[in-house]
C-alpha cells in the first residue's frame, strides 16, 4: 500500500505543476468548518461582543471573502456541496440526513466523487476529524468516500457535548471502530486534529485535513470556566448571548491549538487553510448574523452569509479581501487546482485560485440554494432561492409565495418587489425552475426508497 501511494504521488507530481508553490512543493490542505457559526460571531467580521483572535488570525494573515454564502441554510446539504462541488440536490442531499429514517431527507450519491476521492488519487493522504453527517452506513461512511482516516462523529448533532450521544446512540468512531472518549467534543476534535497533523509532519507526503467541528451548534454548552470568563468581562450581556459567546470563544481556542501545531511542526508555511461556517447562526440560540436579516433555516441572507477566510503563506497577500459573491463549495475546485489535480466533470462550483493568487475573481454567476424538510411547515417538500446579480428570488417554506429583493438597494431584504418587478421575477423564476429540474435527476433516498437507518 505504501509503495502504491508513493507511485501515485510521483505520478501526480510529474503530471501537474499548476498547484505547486514557488519552491515546487504541493501544498497541504486544511478546511476548518464550524457548525452554525454566525456571520458576526467572528470579531474579524465586525462582532463587537465576541473575541476570536485565532480565527481572526486567518483573516489577518490571509484573504477575507465578506460576500460569500453557504450552499444551504442547514448542515448536511452544505457539507455535501462542499465535498462534491455540486449543488446539494445534485449530490443527492437536498435536506438533512438524520439518524431517524422517517425524518431523513438526503442520501449522498455514491456515483459522485468527493474532494477526498480526488485528492487521494492525486497522492494526498486524506482525513476527516469531527462531524460527518452524510450517512451512517455503507456506502456512505467516511472511509468509503475517499478518506484514509476518520476520527469523529457520524451523526447529525449531539444531545450533549460531554456525553457525545444522539438519542442514546454512540456515533463516535475511529475509522470503523466505535469509541467512547471522555471530554468536551470540541476539545476532542482539536486534540485529534493536532495528533493527525503531528503525524503527517513526519510522513513526507501532502495531506488534506477536513476538520469539521460541531460547535457552536446547539445544545450550546461551553465549559463552565469559559462562560465565567465572559460573564465577568460583561455582566450586562444577556445570558443566552453570553453562553453562545463563551461557546464560540472556546471553539476559537481550539482553532488556535490547530494553528499552533501547524507552526510547531513547520507545516504552516506550505499549508493552505480555509475557514468557513456551514450556514448562518441560529437566532433562538443566541447567535449573531448582523447586519443580515434572519438566521439558520432561512433564505434571507442571515441564513446564508458566513465567515469565510483563506490563508496560504507565500501565495495569498496577508490582510487582503475579495468581494466575490460565491458559495462554500467553491473550495472544491480551488483546493484541487491548488494541489495540481484535475477537476472531475460536471461541477457547479468554480475555483477561487486566481483570486487567491492576486488575480481576477471568477465571473459573476447565479447562486442557487435548496432545502428539503419534513414536518407540517415543510411537508417533505423543498424550497429554493436564486441570486442573479443584485436580485434575489426566494421563499422560506414550500407553501409561501416567492419573494423578490434588490440586494443593492435593500441589503436587509425588507421590501418585497415580487408584485412590481414582473419582468425580473419571471426571468429568475424560469431560471429557478431549470435548477430544480436539474437537481431532480439525482435520487435523494437510497434504492428502494429506504432512508438511511
Amino acid at each position: 500500500m505504501k509503495t502504491m501511494r508513493r507511485v501515485l504521488l510521483a505520478a501526480a507530481v510529474a503530471a501537474v505543476t499548476v498547484g505547486a508553490t514557488a519552491d515546487g512543493r504541493r501544498p497541504n490542505l486544511v478546511i476548518i468548518l464550524t457548525d452554525d457559526q454566525g456571520y458576526a460571531d467572528v470579531s474579524a467580521n465586525g462582532g463587537k461582543d465576541v473575541r476570536t483572535p485565532n480565527t481572526d488570525r486567518l483573516a489577518r494573515e490571509g484573504m477575507r471573502f465578506p460576500a460569500m454564502r453557504s450552499n444551504c441554510t442547514v448542515c448536511s446539504p452544505s457539507r455535501a456541496a462542499l465535498l462534491t462541488g455540486r449543488h446539494p440536490d445534485r449530490a443527492g442531499v437536498p435536506g438533512v440526513i438524520r439518524t431517524q429514517a422517517a425524518d431523513s431527507w438526503g442520501w449522498l450519491s455514491p456515483s459522485v466523487p468527493t474532494l477526498a476521492d480526488c485528492l487521494k488519487k492525486a497522492g494526498y493522504h486524506t482525513a476527516i476529524v469531527g462531524k460527518w453527517h452524510l450517512g451512517l452506513e455503507a456506502p456512505n461512511l467516511p472511509n468509503q468516500r475517499g478518506f484514509d482516516h476518520f476520527h469523529g462523529f457520524l451523526g447529525d448533532m449531539m444531545d450533549s457535548y460531554t456525553t457525545h450521544l444522539r438519542l442514546g446512540n454512540n456515533y463516535m468512531r475511529r475509522n470503523g471502530e466505535t469509541v467512547d472518549p471522555q471530554g468536551h467534543a470540541t476539545d476532542l476534535f482539536t486534540t485529534w486534529a493536532c495528533e493527525y497533523l503531528e503525524g503527517r509532519s513526519r510522513a513526507g507526503e501532502p495531506f488534506f485535513l477536513y476538520l469539521a467541528y460541531n460547535a457552536p451548534h446547539f445544545p450550546v454548552e461551553p465549559p463552565a470556566e469559559w462562560l465565567a470568563r465572559v460573564t465577568a468581562r460583561d455582566p450586562a450581556m444577556p445570558a443566552l448571548r453570553a453562553t453562545n459567546v463563551a461557546f464560540v470563544e472556546h471553539l476559537d481556542a481550539g482553532i488556535g491549538r490547530v494553528l499552533d501545531m501547524l507552526d510547531r511542526t513547520g507545516l504552516a508555511s506550505n499549508t493552505l487553510v480555509a475557514f468557513a461556517s456551514d450556514n448562518g447562526g441560529s437566532l433562538p440560540h443566541g447567535q449573531c448574523n448582523d447586519p443580515w436579516r434572519d438566521g439558520k433555516q432561512s433564505h434571507y441572507d442571515g441564513g446564508l452569509r458566513i465567515p469565510f477566510f483563506v490563508r496560504w503563506p507565500g501565495v495569498i497577500r496577508a490582510g487582503s479581501s475579495c468581494e466575490y459573491a460565491g458559495q462554500t463549495f467553491d473550495l472544491f475546485p480551488t483546493l484541487l487546482e491548488a494541489a495540481g489535480s484535475p477537476l472531475p466533470p460536471d461541477l457547479d462550483a468554480v475555483s477561487l485560485l486566481p483570486a487567491l493568487r492576486g488575480g481576477e475573481p471568477p465571473a459573476p454567476r447565479d447562486l442557487y440554494f435548496v432545502r428539503r424538510e419534513g414536518g407540517p411547515r415543510y411537508g417533505g417538500k423543498s424550497y429554493e432561492a436564486l441570486i442573479r446579480g443584485d436580485w434575489k428570488l426566494m421563499q422560506n417554506d414550500p407553501y409561501s409565495p416567492l419573494e423578490l429583493y434588490n440586494l443593492r438597494d435593500d441589503p436587509q431584504e425588507t421590501r418585497d418587489l415580487a408584485g412590481s418587478e414582473k419582468k425580473v421575477f419571471n426571468e429568475l423564476a424560469a431560471a429557478l425552475r431549470a435548477r430544480i429540474q436539474r437537481g431532480g435527476s439525482v435520487p435523494w433516498q437510497a434504492p428502494g426508497g429506504a432512508a438511511p437507518k
